[in-house]
């Protein structure tokens, strides 16, 4: 149902019902006669008519953009504006019908306390209707956001895709001419790692353990090309394996990891990895490897650092807000340690 649709919709069910409600009460204490009842119901299409004109007035001079003060100054003018005009309508109504009592209708009080209630009701549906309006603003926003944040997490992860694949055939090149035995088991692995990444286009997150599998395929790769200047370290708790992560992120961390540590060191080094759960249902994730890192400003660190640290820091603030985190420093002066943390459910996009 479109949004015209239930307006209109509401609009006739709750003046219709205002209708019949005036026309049921007034049946159980007087009795009604059938011109009573069809004022009743030109009351209620008056009613109608003026809110609709009202609402035609909101929309065509942009009463949504005004300040909050200018705002309500002119509802309440409106507001008095059509409380008289229905009082009008309903005297107009009831000489049409023959129901019009001038020495009970034209007295002061009737005529302020008919004043009294018309703007009491106009007031309500221009309660109801600015409600309305705003929680519906509100739900537009918030899908809004959310397409906008899947349409950059789609982004993201399709900057991964070319980096990755890059720094998997840069793996295997030398040893095409060595050792084309290990040449044709590290294709294997890059095969089984881009079929991977290729069923990963829809989801946002994946299990650890996938995740896992494939950082594990990566440094077996990178460990025929290092051989025994890379080692890997595994300290995995059996609680992590409960959690998702965004797919290639820990992946993405240990390729840095690869690019900016290990393969600068002459002797190679270290790559040790932890995934514990933390005492409030999170997962801590703990990269460390031998290397420095020395941070970039942020206009030359996405030309030389590629899309690894700022994608990781995107993708988490887009997933989960607030309630991940992620820090990169030096431990000593041979290790660089990288921490994230990403709690059981995701908060922001669904």
């Amino acid at each position: 149902m479109n949004r015209s649709t239930l307006y209109w919709l509401l609009q006739v069910l709750g003046w219709g019902g205002f209708a019949f409600v005036n026309v049921f009460f007034a049946s159980l204490s007087e009795g009604i006669s059938p011109l009573q009842t069809w004022a009743f119901v030109a009351l209620a299409a008056f009613y109608l008519l003026s809110t609709h004109a009202f609402r035609l007035l909101i929309k065509s001079y942009g009463w949504f953009r005004l300040g909050i003060f200018r705002l309500i100054a002119q509802v309440l003018v409106a507001l008095g504006v059509m409380a008289v005009s229905n009082v009008l309508a309903q005297v107009l109504i009831n000489l049409a019908f023959g129901t019009l009592n001038p020495g009970f209708d034209f007295r002061a009080l009737v005529i302020s306390v008919n004043l009294f209630v018309s703007f009491l009701y106009y007031g309500f549906w221009v309660l109801l209707y600015f409600v309305f309006h705003f929680l519906d603003n509100y739900n537009t926003t918030l899908r809004y956001e959310a397409k906008i944040s899947e349409i950059r997490l789609n982004h993201l992860k399709s900057q991964l895709n070319p980096h990755f694949i890059f720094n998997a055939l840069n793996s295997v090149r030398a040893l095409v001419d060595e050792d084309p035995a290990k040449a044709k088991s590290a294709i294997t692995r890059i095969s089984n790692m881009l079929r991977f990444s290729l069923m990963l286009d829809k989801k946002q997150v994946i299990d650890l353990a996938d995740e896992l599998d494939t950082v594990k395929d990566y440094l077996a790769l990178e460990s025929i090309r290092f051989e025994e200047r890379l080692q890997v370290d595994y300290q995995i708790e059996e609680a992590a394996y409960g959690y998702k992560i965004p797919p290639m992120m820990l992946q993405t961390i240990v390729e840095n990891a690869i690019k900016h540590g290990i393969s600068n060191l002459v002797k190679g080094g270290m790559i040790e990895i932890k995934c514990r759960e933390g005492l409030q249902d999170e997962l801590y994730i703990q990269v460390k490897n031998s290397g420095q890192y020395a941070p970039l400003p942020a206009n030359k660190r996405r030309e030389e650092e590629g899309h690894g640290i700022d994608n990781t820091q995107q993708r988490l603030a887009l997933l989960y807000g607030n309630q991940a985190s992620f820090r990169i420093f030096n431990s000593g002066g041979q290790f660089v340690i990288t921490e994230i943390k990403i709690p059981k459910q995701r908060l922001t996009l669904d």
